[in-house]
Order: structure tokens, then sequence, then C-alpha cells
């Protein structure tokens, strides 16, 4: 199988790479359209969504992204990559705009600053027990459409985790807390899309 990409333009992308590598699934940092060629599926992770969009910009990467992702490309997107996978981003920057691919609006650090980060455990649709999940200036999905599967939420009721066909997308990040469960269902979202 060809490896997993992760967007390494800004973010938390080497911690990503680490959680593949604990479960033996291969995943390279990628920063040009060929590399991203290269990949089976891709990772946008946590960092600054208006950084990562501007950065994608910059590189020429933003359109090319867009497409792929709208052409089936397997994606999967943490916290900044939740907002960047979105189709609304409630309350972007004047010129941020979204990869897209999932139908949800999304509202960007809607727990508060960086000092309000916390962590919890939550149902995981597809997997057995709790998940451990910690939330670092998360977003918040506020809307979906009746084509995207809701995966996680907070006892609250508010939305953390949603699916649409090929492309997954949760406002934590499991990278940071030892959670390999996630990276592995999203490698057999990969392993399917073949």
């Amino acid at each position: 199988m060809k490896p997993i990409g992760v967007l390494a333009l800004q973010g938390d992308y080497r911690e990503h790479i680490a959680t593949f590598d604990a479960i033996a699934v291969e995943a390279i940092k990628v920063r040009s359209i060929d590399e991203i060629d290269a990949c089976a599926g891709l990772v946008i992770p946590g960092g600054e969504s208006s950084v990562i969009h501007r950065l994608a910009s910059t590189y020429g990467l933003f359109e090319p992204i867009r497409q792929r992702i709208a052409g089936g490309l397997p994606t999967f997107g943490t916290c900044a990559g939740l907002i960047m996978l979105a189709s609304e981003i409630l309350d972007k920057t004047d010129d941020q705009e979204p990869f897209g691919g999932l139908e949800v609006s999304v509202r960007r650090n809607a727990f508060g600053n960086q000092l309000d980060s916390f962590e919890t455990d939550l149902a995981f649709k597809g997997i057995d027990s709790l998940v451990h999940a910690a939330f670092i200036r998360a977003p918040i999905v506020e809307k979906v459409s009746e084509a995207v599967e809701i995966t996680a939420q907070l006892d609250d009721g508010r939305i953390v985790g949603v699916r649409q066909g090929n492309v997954m997308a949760i406002s934590f990040h499991p990278e940071v807390t030892a959670e390999t469960r996630i990276h592995a269902l999203f490698a057999e979202i990969v392993a399917a899309a073949r």
C-alpha cells in the first residue's frame, strides 16, 4: 500500500507520523503535490487553520488539495484539520477558505483559548471502548447535512467527530494522548478505498 501523507506545512504533523508508526502504518510528511499524489490518503493536522490556508495557497497546494479531496482522496483532519475540511467556517478570517470535503459548519476556538484546554473520555463510532480525547483551542461542529455521520459527541451533545464517505474529522488530538485507534480506523478507510 502507498503511504499515508501528513500535510507538513504547519502544526503537529510529526505527532501524526509517530502515531502511524506506532501501529505499523507507513506515513510521510508531504509539502508538494507530487508527494501527495504518491500517498493513498492525507492527514490535515492540528495547528492554525488560517496559517494552513495561507501556506497552502502560497505553495500552490490549496486548489490541488481541494480537487483531490473532492475527487475521493481519503482525508482525515484533527482540530484545525476539521476546520479546513468543513464546507463552512462560521467565524473565519476575511481571506480564509477551507478545502471542503465535509458538509458541516464549524466554529473555530469554540472552547476558548489555550488555558481552556481539557481532556475527556468519549464514545467514538467504530471503536469498542472509550477514546481519550485532548481538546486544545478546539473547534466544534455546529451543523451537519444528512450526508454526514456523527462519530463522536460530548456529554452535552456538542459534535466533535464526523465522517462523510472517505473524509473523517475530529475536534480533538488523539496524536498527543497515545490514542492510536482513530488513526487505525483511518488506515482502514484508506485501505478500503484502494
